[in-house]
């Protein structure tokens, strides 16, 4: 099962499971998602600001959402 399924099907869960099984879920993992509040980290800025300054600076082009669909209906169409 990939990633996205489980995710998913997680998801689905924790819509309908009673309290005490969110509680319990949300015990397990209060680390990670601790972990993940506050923001980005440092080497993801880092990223984002190294791509705005290529689109800034000419050497990154953007496409519009329109042509990225076209891109990957194309691929998706090779396969």
């Amino acid at each position: 099962m990939t990633a996205t399924a489980i995710r998913q099907q997680l998801h689905h869960y924790l819509e309908l499971a009673d309290d005490k099984k969110v509680r319990a879920i949300y015990t397990l993992c209060q680390n990670d998602i601790a972990g993940t509040e506050g923001g980005y980290s440092d080497e993801f800025k880092a990223e984002l600001d190294r791509r705005t300054a290529a689109i800034k600076d000419g050497s990154m082009k953007l496409i519009s959402a329109k042509e990225s669909k076209k891109r990957i209906e194309k691929l998706l169409k090779s396969r």
